[in-house]
C-alpha cells in the first residue's frame, strides 16, 4: 500500500476495512506498508482491494509486492526529487533577480523563462501527490495529499496567471521549494521504512542460499536452501554460511554465532551441538543433519518477529489516529475561512487565494504523523543491534511504565543447562577422554559437559568402539583402556556423573549457573527505580539459593495460575509489572503482565506469548530496554509537543496573511525534519546506555 503517509492513513485503513462485514480485525504495519486482515472465506482478497480502492488507497498481495517493486518505488522517489531539486535551484536563481529590482521587462521575462522551468517540474515532481489525490477524490474521499495537490496546483495556476498578465509576484520557487521539501519528506520516510524492512532482509541475508547435502552413495549435490528438508545431511566447508537449522553428526570446529545470539567471540561445536542458519563455520569441514529448513529455522522465526514489530500502536498514536481523522475537514474549512473572512473583509481576490494556499500548505500533519512512528522504528533498530528483538510496538510504551520486575529462575536467571561446578578435577587426558564421551550423548548432563570442555579449548580424544547404553551411560575404549561415563554408584545431593577410566573414577559434579550478567542487570534496574523479585515453580531448596544469590525476594514453587494471579493482584494494586521468563508454564504470566520479555531460548509458547525476545547468554538487554524505553517515550512528547507548537505559531500567521507560499513550504517542511532528527538522537542514545551498561558489568 504506497499510498499510506500517517497516522490518518492507518486509522482509515482499520477504520474502513474493520467496517466491512466478515472482516474481525484489520492491523496496519506503517513501516512496511502492509495490512494484516482477518476475514471470513466469503471474503477474497480481490474484495478486500477493491474495499481498500474504495478507501483511496492502492493496494495489492503481499506476494506481488517484493521488494525489489518497494525498491524502484524508492528509486522514483528519488529521480523525483532531484528534478525538483534543480528546479528550485535555478528557479531560485532567476528569482533572486526579480527581488533585486529587476525593471519591468527584465522581471517578466524571468517570470517567464520561471514559469518554463517550473511547470515541468511540477508536473514530473508533483506525480505521487496528484496520483494519492487523484485516487482519493475518484472515490469522495480526501487524504492529505489532497490539500497538498490543491496547493500546489492553485498556487501554480496564479503564478502563470501573473505572469501572462505582468503582474509584479510569481510563486514558482515557492511551489517548486514546496515539492522539493515534501519528497525530502516523504524520501527520509522511505528511507526509515527501508531500514526497518533491510533488517529483515539482512538477518534473512545472513542465511547459507544453499548447502552441499549427502547422498546415499557417498556423493553430494548442491540444494538451495528453499529444497532443503529435515534429515538430510549437509556438509558445511569451513568459511560457509549455514542454510539450515541442524545437529552436527561428525566432525568439531567452531562457529560464529553473533548474528543469532550476539555473542562476538567463536564458540566450539562438535558432535551432538545444534547449530542454526546464518551460523558461519569458522574452522573444520563438519556434516550437519538438517532438523529445519526454509521458514521453520529459528532465524526466520527471529525475521517474523522483527516483521510484526509494526502491528500495534501505542496510545501515543491513536491520539494523532484521532487528531489526523478531522485534519482533511479542519484543513479545508479553515482554508476556505480564510478566503472567505479575507474577502469580506475587503481583500482582492488574489490576496485571498494567496492566503488560503498558504494555510493549506502550511497546515499539513507530517510532523504529528512521524512522532510515533519515527521514534518507535529508530528505537526497535537500535534495542535489536543490542540483542532485544521488539514484538509489539506498544511494547515500548508500556516498557516505560514498568516498576517491578519478576523474573523465573531457571532459564531465566539462570542458563538453564546443567554445567560442572569444577571442571580443574581432571587432568589433561581425562578431559579429552570425558569430551569425546559426552559429545556423543543428548543427555542434559553431557551436553553441559561437553559445552564447559569445549569452551575451554579441550580437544577430543580418538575413541573406538562408542556406546551408550539407556539410564546407565557410555563406554568405549582409549588406547585399549575401557573408558566410560557413568551415573554414580551412590546417591549423591545434586546432579552429578563419574568418569571412569581403566582403575581409576573421578566424581564431576553439576549445577544450573546464573547467567554472567544477572548481578550487574538486577543492579542496573534497581539505579532505574524497579524493583526485582523471583516467581518459580521450582523447589524452595534451589530458589532459595538463587534468592540469597542476588538478595532477591522470591516466591518458590508456583503453578502457572498462581504467577497469574500474583500479577492480576499487582496490577489491582496500581502496579505496572514485567515478567521475564522463559518456560512453558509461564505462557500465562507472560500474556498476563503489564509488559513481558522471553530469552531467545525459551519455549515457543513463551516466545509469542512475550512482548519482547532478547538473545544471546546476557541478561542486560532486559535493563537496557527499559531505560531505551523511557527514552523514546520522552521523545515522543517532544514530538507532540513541537508538532503542536508549529501549528499553534504557524497557523496564525498564515490566516493573519503574514506567510507566503514560499515561507509556508520552508516552515511545514522544516518542521517534519525536526521531528524525524529529534527521533534519530535515541540511536546515539542506546549506543550510549549500551556502553553504560558494559561499563557497569565490568566494574560489578
Amino acid at each position: 500500500m504506497p499510498g499510506m503517509r500517517c497516522a490518518g492513513c492507518i486509522a482509515k485503513v482499520e477504520r474502513g476495512l474493520g467496517a466491512l462485514p466478515g472482516v474481525a480485525a484489520a492491523r496496519v504495519n506503517f513501516s512496511a506498508k502492509r495490512v494484516a486482515v482477518s476475514h471470513a472465506q466469503a471474503l477474497s482478497d480481490d474484495d478486500l482491494i477493491e474495499a481498500l480502492r474504495t478507501l483511496g488507497f492502492e493496494a495489492e498481495r503481499a506476494g506481488d509486492n517484493p521488494l525489489a517493486r518497494e525498491d524502484g518505488e524508492t528509486r522514483a522517489l528519488g529521480r523525483a526529487l532531484a528534478v525538483a531539486g534543480f528546479g528550485m535551484m535555478n528557479v531560485m536563481l532567476l528569482s533572486v533577480s526579480v527581488w533585486s529590482g529587476a525593471d519591468a521587462v527584465t522581471r517578466a521575462m524571468f517570470h517567464w523563462i520561471s514559469a518554463l522551468i517550473a511547470v515541468p517540474v511540477i508536473a514530473y515532481a508533483g506525480r505521487p501527490f496528484f496520483a494519492s489525490a487523484a485516487m482519493a477524490l475518484r472515490y469522495r474521499r480526501t487524504n492529505m495529499d489532497v490539500p497538498i495537490t490543491i496547493g500546489v496546483l492553485l498556487a501554480t495556476g496564479m503564478s502563470l496567471y501573473e505572469t501572462a498578465t505582468g503582474g509584479p509576484h510569481a510563486y514558482f520557487d515557492g511551489v517548486v521549494m514546496l515539492l522539493f521539501f515534501l519528497l525530502a519528506g516523504r524520501m527520509l520516510d522511505a528511507m526509515m521504512r527501508s531500514r526497518a524492512r533491510s533488517g529483515i532482509a539482512a538477518l534473512l541475508g545472513r542465511m547459507g542460499k544453499g548447502a552441499h547435502v549427502l547422498n546415499a552413495d557417498g556423493t553430494t549435490r548442491y540444494v538451495l536452501a528453499e529444497g532443503l528438508a529435515p534429515g538430510m545431511v549437509m556438509l558445511v566447508a569451513a568459511g560457509e554460511s549455514l542454510a539450515a537449522d541442524g545437529v552436527i553428526v561428525a566432525g568439531y570446529t567452531t562457529i560464529d554465532s553473533a548474528m543469532l545470539t550476539g555473542e562476538s567471540d567463536p564458540r566450539p561445536v562438535g558432535e551432538g551441538d545444534t547449530i542454526h542458519a546464518g551460523m558461519v563455520n569458522l574452522g573444520d569441514p563438519v556434516r550437519v543433519k538438517v532438523t529445519a529448513a526454509a521458514r521453520d529455522t529459528a532465524l526466520a522465526d527471529i525475521a517474523r518477529l522483527m516483521d510484526e514489530a509494526g502491528q500495534s500502536r501505542s496510545r501515543y498514536v491513536r491520539i494523532a489516529d484521532r487528531a489526523s481523522r478531522f485534519y482533511a475537514p479542519a484543513v479545508h474549512s479553515l482554508a476556505l475561512l480564510a478566503f472567505l473572512g479575507w474577502l469580506l473583509a475587503g481583500a482582492v481576490l488574489y490576496k485571498a487565494l494567496l492566503i488560503a494556499v498558504s494555510v493549506l500548505i502550511i497546515t499539513c500533519p507530517c510532523a504529528l504523523g512521524l512522532a510515533v512512528p519515527a521514534a518507535q522504528v529508530v528505537a526497535a533498530g537500535a534495542l535489536m543491534r543490542r540483542g532485544l528483538l521488539i514484538k509489539d510496538g506498544s511494547a515500548l510504551e508500556r516498557l516505560a511504565e514498568v516498576d517491578e520486575v519478576l523474573f523465573d529462575k531457571t532459564g531465566t536467571l539462570t542458563l538453564g543447562e546443567p554445567r560442572p561446578l569444577d571442571l580443574g578435577v581432571l587432568d589433561e587426558e581425562g578431559a579429552r577422554i570425558a569430551l569425546a564421551l559426552a559429545q556423543a550423548s543428548r543427555h542434559p548432563l553431557s551436553r553441559g559437559l561437553a559445552s564447559a570442555l569445549r569452551e575451554a579449548g579441550v580437544v577430543p580424544a580418538a575413541l573406538e568402539g562408542l556406546r551408550e547404553e539407556a539410564g546407565e551411560g557410555l563406554q568405549a575404549r582409549f588406547e585399549g583402556t575401557l573408558v566410560a561415563l557413568l551415573r554414580p554408584e551412590f546417591e549423591v545431593g545434586g546432579l552429578a556423573v563419574d568418569l571412569v577410566v581403566g582403575a581409576a573414577r573421578t566424581r564431576i559434579t553439576f549445577a544450573d549457573p546464573l547467567r554472567p550478567d544477572t548481578r550487574q542487570t538486577i543492579a542496573a534496574l534497581r539505579e532505574q527505580g524497579l524493583a526485582c523479585s523471583i516467581v518459580s515453580g521450582d523447589r524452595e531448596a534451589s530458589v532459595r539459593q538463587v534468592a540469597q544469590a542476588l538478595g532477591l525476594f522470591a516466591t518458590h514453587s508456583m503453578k502457572p495460575a498462581g504467577k497469574l494471579a500474583l500479577l492480576e493482584r499487582l496490577k489491582r494494586a496500581g502496579h505496572h509489572p514485567l515478567m521475564v521468563g522463559d518456560g512453558l508454564n509461564d505462557g500465562p504470566a507472560l500474556a498476563g503482565a503489564h509488559v513481558s520479555i522471553a530469552p531467545g531460548g525459551a519455549s515457543d509458547v513463551s516466545q509469542q506469548a512475550a512482548d519482547a525476545v532478547f538473545v544471546g547468554a546476557g541478561l542486560m538487554p532486559v535493563a537496557l530496554a527499559v531505560r531505551a524505553a523511557r527514552r523514546t517515550m520522552a521523545v515522543v512528547r517532544q514530538n507532540f509537543a513541537l508538532a503542536c507548537l508549529y501549528n499553534a505559531l504557524a497557523v496564525p500567521l498564515a490566516l493573519a496573511g503574514l506567510v507566503t507560499p514560499l515561507i509556508a513550504a520552508l516552515a511545514m517542511s522544516a518542521s517534519s525534519l525536526v521531528v524525524v532528527g529529534n527521533s534519530l538522537r535515541l540511536a546515539r542514545c542506546a549506543g550510549k546506555a549500551a556502553r553504560a551498561g558494559s561499563a557497569a558489568g565490568g566494574g560489578a
